[in-house]
């Protein structure tokens, strides 16, 4: 796969990205935290490396040592010290993150945990006095502490050392010149399994297709994300199952991946068709 990058005007803010005002607040909190771990998790190409980004925009000032281990170096930050794996010459994640403990930095960026390795030093280094930044490949928030435990980190490493796991992807945004207003039927609702969001009588947008967007009716992208702070009981159930991690961080008020695409509906952003493309069908 290739990736062409903009640097000149790929990196965004943290107000930038488009999260609600209740998931940037989560998320804002968690990375001013002095240490502790946090994920993004998704597949490969949801905008993970950008939420991080953004946050190491936040966070970095001159009262902070800032450090990035990347495969590749996608965008040079000034003021933050960035490494690029080069397995060719021995310099994995795992290596190239032993090397940058050794000068205690305070924020620490791993792009990707790979490994166990990667994932063990990555959590221990969260326990120990730093905040870690880091991404996962995982469905959502809830299924992330199911993957770290695979990949071998002690559960009670993960209670004690994760602040928060946000979970996203990218939805294509309608086209501003010829989206359709409609208003959906109560079948197609019930068919996508959100006729209990409030959704009923509202007026919605959908694609058309023009000359601006190629006919396909989307026009660039949005991202959803789902924050889930491990906090509380939440904490307490890390060595529970996936399902009941997942519920109890509903019933403390996440907002899941396909409530926050509702969201972007309900303001005309992305269509239900294609946030159902991007979530599914499943509820987690």
């Amino acid at each position: 796969m290739l990736r062409i990058l903009h640097r000149a005007s790929g990196r965004l803010g943290l107000a930038e990205l488009g999260m609600s005002p209740e998931a940037e607040a989560i998320f804002a909190r968690a990375i001013k935290q002095p240490y502790g771990a946090v994920l993004v998790v998704g597949p490969t190409g949801s905008g993970k490396t950008t939420t991080l980004y953004a946050a190491l925009e936040l966070l970095n000032d001159h009262d902070r040592v800032l450090s990035t281990i990347e495969d590749p170096v996608e965008y040079q930050i000034a003021g933050v010290n960035q490494i690029e794996v080069n397995p060719r010459a021995g310099l994995s994640f795992a290596r190239g993150l032993r090397t940058i403990l050794r000068s205690d930095p305070d924020v620490l960026l791993v792009v990707e945990v790979r490994d166990e390795e990667t994932a063990r030093i990555a959590i221990q280094a969260a326990m120990t006095g730093h905040l870690v930044l880091t991404t996962l490949h995982t469905h959502n928030a809830a299924s992330s502490i199911a993957r770290l435990r695979d990949m071998g980190v002690e559960q009670s490493l993960l209670a004690t050392s994760i602040n928060c796991i946000v979970a996203q992807r990218l939805a294509r945004r309608l086209c501003a010149q010829c989206s359709e207003a409609y208003v959906p039927e109560r079948a197609a609702l019930v068919d996508m399994g959100v006729e209990t969001l409030g959704l009923e009588g509202t007026t919605l947008h959908r694609a058309r297709g023009c000359a601006n967007c190629s006919g396909t009716g989307y026009d660039g992208r949005v991202a959803l994300y789902e924050v889930m702070p491990i906090v509380g009981r939440i904490r307490r159930l890390i060595e529970s199952s996936t399902e009941e991690i997942f519920a109890a961080a509903v019933e403390a008020g996440m907002i899941t991946l396909r409530e926050d695409g509702i969201r972007l509906c309900r303001a005309g952003v992305s269509s239900l068709d294609e946030i159902r493309r991007v979530t599914g069908d499943r509820l987690m």
